[in-house]
């Protein structure tokens, strides 16, 4: 008994441990993302791919300070998200929107009446894109989202398969076109331009961080190199027959996925036991797999 009442004693603190850590996460990611809306996207009086963009435009018409404004948006869109995407992002999302606007609030009161860091609306923007894609790529790796038009774009990722910082761009551009009932032209072209060049930049944060390459490689010292995958990569491999068009030879090809980590170390074992080896290599974004037991 008493052995059980410890282990659970452990696997509560562990928990404790895990969530405190998950909480610390996404309030810093949160936190990055409040500064890049209220010191980039707020001075440069563009709508670039986030419901702040549209609390913004907004915020010109209803008599409310922006941190109200952004609260409201995002409860119809947290209810959608929690409804499509599960409880685990739900509830991390409802977590990460109301402290988006405490900190969008407190900026308010520290750097009140704030002006552009850059004294350049092109500046701000790139900056912005820049910054929020950061505190984007940490929320979306930790299956959360800072409300709003992100969970339109999860959504998007979920039932249409479609990449992350595509589906913000598709989702963003109607925030970005809203600017024309504010701005002027240069402001709107900035935040089509915005919009657009910001899903490109929350992909490369994205998928730099999970890419995996898929290394196919025919070799001469197949059993050497089979052997290092598994023993020393602890990785799996697949063997297929393969037969050279040139003299008909047949040659077995070893295809396995590794990590960044694991790619360096098995290249610069290739290099070194047999640099004739023939590989060619691709990056992989996703995968799907039954893991062994």
């Amino acid at each position: 008994m008493e052995r059980k009442t410890g282990k659970l004693t452990m696997k509560k603190q562990l928990n404790y441990a895990d969530i405190i850590k998950e909480v610390l996460i996404l309030t810093g990611a949160v936190a990055i993302i409040a500064a890049a809306v209220y010191f980039f996207l707020v001075p440069s009086h563009t709508s670039v791919s986030s419901i702040s963009g549209l609390g913004i435009v907004l915020s010109n018409f209803v008599p409310l300070p922006l941190s109200a404004i952004t609260m409201i948006l995002n409860v119809v869109l947290l209810i959608i998200g929690f409804i499509t995407c599960g409880c685990e992002f739900g509830v991390k999302t409802v977590y990460t929107s109301i402290v988006l606007p405490l900190f969008l609030g407190l900026f308010e009161k520290v750097f009140p009446d704030f002006g552009s860091m850059t004294n350049s609306q092109e500046l701000d923007v790139l900056c912005y894109i820049l910054v929020v894609s950061v505190g984007l790529s940490i929320l979306f790796n930790r299956n959360a989202s800072s409300g709003g038009l992100d969970i339109v774009a999860k959504i998007m990722n979920k039932y249409l398969h479609m990449e992350l910082g595509k589906a913000m761009s598709l989702s963003g551009m109607c925030v970005a076109l809203s600017a024309a009932l504010v701005y002027d032209k240069k402001t709107v072209v900035l935040s089509i331009l915005g919009t657009y060049f910001n899903g490109i930049v929350l992909d490369h944060f994205i998928f730099d961080h999970n890419i995996k390459r898929r290394v196919c490689v025919i070799t001469q010292k197949e059993e050497e190199l089979r052997k290092f995958i598994i023993e020393d990569l602890h990785s799996g491999a697949t063997i297929y027959e393969a037969t050279g068009a040139y003299n008909m030879k047949k040659r077995n090809e070893i295809i396995t996925i590794v990590d960044k980590t694991e790619y360096q170390k098995l290249m610069a074992y290739i290099n070194n036991e047999d640099p004739k080896a023939f590989v060619t290599v691709y990056n992989v974004s996703d995968m799907r797999y039954q893991p062994k037991l």
